[in-house]
């Protein structure tokens, strides 16, 4: 978008629907790849019970504050918990389903 033209303060993202750090939970060397790339990722990962979760709307989150983005909205609907509105691979894998259809996003430069 910024080779496009547009100017950081014009551009407003949005986290749309997506996995939820309550659903979203990663082994180790998932962990270790992310903490591996820079330390301050150890805050989107959280332990309960030998567990570890990711908080992958956050992380993406901090990406585009990271390159200058502040106009950020989080829709904050979690995709594996809604099971009649979202397709989620996740949840179809651990339910044994042979498919976990497909969501799409759009993008637009006005």
């Amino acid at each position: 978008m910024l080779k496009k033209g547009c100017n950081r303060k014009d551009i407003t993202a949005a986290i749309g629907p997506s996995i939820a750090q309550k659903s979203y939970n990663v082994k180790s060397d998932f962990k270790n790849k992310f903490i591996k790339k820079h330390k301050k990722n150890k805050i989107f990962f959280k332990n309960k019970k030998k567990i570890i979760y990711f908080d992958l709307p956050n992380y993406v989150k901090s990406q585009l504050k990271l390159n200058k983005i502040s106009k950020i909205d989080i829709i904050g609907i979690d995709t594996y918990d809604k099971k009649n509105n979202f397709f989620s691979a996740r949840r179809s894998l651990r339910s044994k389903h042979d498919d976990y259809g497909r969501n799409i996003s759009i993008i637009m430069i006005n």
